[in-house]
């Protein structure tokens, strides 16, 4: 999300919110909690990593997620767990 402006923030908010309107379980990166003064990079993207070992049944690629280092690791660990990989708008 970095590079982005409000790190993409607003679109992972709409998709997100639409994912749910259909009737998904999200994991929303753009959600995550903290009181830190500094991201907590670390914190939030093992907990991510944590959804997508033990709940997740899919990743949705947001459009240019290549351009994303974070992003290549999620999708890495999402083939390795066999998740169902889609991309953004095209979510049954």
């Amino acid at each position: 999300m970095k590079g982005y402006e409000k790190s993409n923030y607003p679109l992972f908010n709409d998709v997100a919110k639409q994912l749910r309107d259909r009737g998904h379980h999200v994991y929303n990166p753009a959600e995550f909690k903290h009181d830190e003064e500094i991201f907590p990079l670390r914190k939030a993207f093992a907990e991510y990593c944590k959804f997508i070992c033990e709940d997740a049944c899919s990743i949705v690629l947001l459009p240019n997620w290549e351009k994303s280092l974070g992003v290549s690791a999620e999708l890495a660990l999402a083939k390795n767990c066999k998740l169902n990989i889609y991309y953004w708008p095209d979510v049954p």
